[in-house]
């Protein structure tokens, strides 16, 4: 059991038992008149969602016993409790789910590709909150123009699936969302006081990317992470940095575990030196099942054979087979440079804890641990081979998610390369009053990541143009 227990699809069955709790379960709330439940990043949130349709199919296949999610019986006493969850989820009358999106192209096509399987699993009862519209008075201001119409465009291109769901809208705020003032204002905007001609506050920042990039470079090969909250830029600077290392002659891949992936758009095709790959699950799936059952299935009898076919259509194989994919990819820094746009932080860190559990998982299914996956660990920690990049937007919760993660990477021994801190409108050389006043609002988030966490630090502005595409990502590295 302990063995069964160790595995990384622990964590998502007790997070969900929890969720489960509070919407299958009428006793547990029965003293509320509401449940606002604030979800983890979308990848996560999914694997959670989806996660009592996978067990169910599991426990009415399962002929053998434990598996490795541990003793059966457990798992069949909460059939009834998951259940009424998937149900109380999909009940219009008793549940909305809110996709929350910035006015953001990729984040817009995020929040349709989450409704969309979120409708694949029943859930239609669904309201789109659009987080962040700068809706203000800009004439004259260059970043002030762009940003009201980068935020105009990607409303008028989003999904025809989004835009027919209802929707509610929340101006930007340009001290932010935290505390009661902020989110008073986030419900009624009109009691914000008047505009002053706020000025910008004269503060050192952090350097540009390219003093990383130069640092990076000299390794000659290895491994760059970009990690961080979803919707910080992690893609944006992982392309940045690619593009830059191939265009110092180095040999490089660009690849991602995210489940979007959406390295491919930013990057254009045909760059000399730059690969673009992913991880993907499916195929990773596909790959590690027919590998084990081709190598264990001909020598084991008929109920050992169903036996592992059973514990391969576990919840599991996923992590394993993506896992597998990744310390693949990580192997690939020997000869070269391999830049990671990774998933959001939930997912990336349950891979990383994957590496100390895989082995007895392989055991059971009776693989076979590649090199790779043997090395995965002594290269990650090896701070001349894996540059890991903390993303991180000038604002609390973003910043505060970083620093979580720094902690949780400080206990796999992995200490972070640099901080990036990603769309500062400090330093966009705007003049707008509400914006001069959002870049004063940076400045404390600023100096914490410069001065306190980070050992080395860089810092983008929030630009008029968006960093798409070659000319796009080379303007970031300066």
């Amino acid at each position: 059991m302990e063995e069964q227990f160790s595995g990384a699809c622990t964590v998502e069955i007790a997070a969900f038992d929890e969720f489960s709790k509070l919407l299958g379960d009428p006793a547990a709330t029965v003293e509320f008149d509401h449940v606002i439940f604030d979800t983890a990043p979308t990848g996560h949130t999914l694997r959670l969602l989806t996660l009592p349709s996978a067990l169910d199919q599991f426990i009415s296949s399962s002929t053998g016993g434990a598996s490795c999610l541990g003793p059966l019986a457990g798992l069949e006493k909460q059939k009834a409790l998951y259940a009424a969850t998937v149900a109380r989820l999909s009940d219009a009358d008793e549940t909305t789910v809110i996709l929350v999106s910035h006015p953001d192209i990729a984040a817009l096509r995020e929040a349709d590709r989450t409704r969309g399987e979120l409708e694949d699993l029943g859930i239609r009862n669904l309201h789109l909150a659009i987080n962040g519209l700068f809706d203000a008075e800009c004439v004259g201001d260059v970043i002030a123009e762009a940003m009201f119409r980068h935020d105009r465009e990607a409303l008028t291109g989003m999904p025809a699936t989004l835009a027919g769901m209802p929707r509610t809208t929340t101006p930007f705020l340009a001290r932010g969302t935290v505390g009661l003032d902020a989110l008073r204002l986030m419900v009624n905007p009109s009691i914000a006081a008047p505009q002053s001609a706020a000025r910008m506050l004269e503060t050192k920042l952090p350097p540009g990317l390219a003093g990383l990039v130069d640092a990076i470079a000299c390794a000659g090969r290895g491994v760059v992470m970009t990690m961080g909250k979803g919707g910080v830029g992690k893609t944006t600077v992982a392309a940045a940095i690619a593009l830059a290392l191939a265009r110092r002659g180095g040999k490089v891949t660009l690849s991602t575990t995210d489940p979007a992936a959406h390295v491919a758009a930013a990057v254009d095709a045909g760059v000399p030196n730059l690969t673009v790959a992913r991880i993907d699950p499916a195929t990773e799936i596909r790959n590690y099942t027919e590998e084990v059952l081709q190598r264990a299935g001909a020598q084991l009898d008929a109920g050992a054979r169903a036996m592992l076919e059973e514990d391969l259509r576990s919840p599991c194989t996923e992590e394993i087979a993506v896992f597998r994919g990744f310390a693949r990819t990580v192997d690939e820094g020997k000869d070269g440079f391999v830049v990671l746009d990774t998933a959001p932080t939930g997912h990336t860190i349950l891979l990383l804890d994957a590496a100390e559990a895989y082995h007895r998982e392989v055991m059971r299914t009776q693989g076979e641990m590649p090199d790779s996956v043997r090395q995965l660990l002594p290269r990650l920690r090896d701070a001349a081979f894996t540059h890991v990049l903390l993303v991180t937007l000038p604002e609390a919760t973003p910043v505060h998610e970083a620093e979580r993660l720094q902690n949780d990477l400080a206990r796999a021994g992995i200490t972070p390369f640099a901080w990036v801190i990603n769309q500062s409108v400090l330093a966009s050389g705007t003049q707008h009053p509400l914006l001069c006043e959002r870049g004063n609002y940076d400045v404390p988030f600023i100096r914490r990541v410069a001065d306190t966490l980070a050992v080395r630090s860089a810092l983008i502005p929030w630009l008029a143009e968006a960093p798409v595409g070659s000319a796009g990502l080379a303007g970031i590295v300066v």
